[in-house]
């Protein structure tokens, strides 16, 4: 890759720009697409979630996460449809906009969201992008945004307190 572009897995790639595409290039990039991994964080599973939101989405046995694709594959749905109600209206305003250079898109905006919360995302629109998130490894919550744009999230149906 070059100018510091990352590359994604050839499986991710051939998926295109579908829903599997984007959450299989999301988990190759959180997790190198591993469910059993444990990060030096404490983050868990093929797309990395820490205990709090786990617990959020009602997930306590951490053991049974870890050993379940299933239920892995579940939260992570889950997830997106918090963050999709959560951000429901940064998403009306500013897809389709450019702030910082990047075309803002709503799957691009909802990885930034799994990367940095839903919280950083608000403020970063809020502040018109002059907000500098970036996580324990050093990854912006913008990388995110450029990185995961333009994939198909369409059919995630926005839910304020989604269980398993």
């Amino acid at each position: 890759a070059t100018n510091n572009e990352e590359t994604i897995t050839f499986s991710a790639l051939h998926a295109g720009k579908t829903f599997v595409g984007f959450k299989e290039a999301l988990a190759y990039r959180e997790s190198r697409g591993s469910y059993t991994v444990v990060n030096r964080f404490g983050y868990m599973g093929k797309y990395q979630f820490g205990k709090r939101i786990l617990r959020f989405f009602g997930v306590n046995d951490m053991d049974e996460f870890l050993n379940s694709p299933e239920q892995q594959e579940r939260v992570f749905t889950l997830s997106l449809q918090r963050s999709k109600w959560f951000l429901r209206k940064e998403i009306e305003k500013y897809v389709g906009k450019k702030i910082n250079g990047i075309e803002i898109t709503e799957s691009g905006i909802l990885a930034a969201a799994h990367l940095a919360g839903a919280t950083s995302v608000r403020k970063y629109f809020k502040r018109q992008g002059n907000y500098d998130f970036a996580d324990g490894n050093g990854i912006t919550l913008q990388h995110y945004l450029k990185l995961f744009a333009g994939y198909d999230t369409s059919h995630i149906v926005p839910e304020e307190k989604p269980k398993i």
